[in-house]
């Protein structure tokens, strides 16, 4: 079985973020589509990264 990925473009991409499912804020450095789900990679401001579903990202201070 092969994993697919792809690169999706977003229009906050390199922008700072909050994930509104924690609350987190971070710059947004991907979506990539992971089978059927889009996910977001966030960085937070110590450098590491998470993830969170790309529908509940949006603009910091929103």
């Amino acid at each position: 079985m092969t994993e697919m990925y792809e690169y999706q473009p977003h229009r906050l991409l390199r922008e700072r973020v909050r994930d509104i499912a924690s609350g987190i804020e971070g710059q947004l450095m991907a979506v990539i589509t992971e089978g059927v789900n889009d996910i977001a990679y966030i960085r937070k401001s110590d450098g590491r990264e998470f993830t969170t579903a790309a529908a509940n990202v949006q603009a910091a201070g929103q």
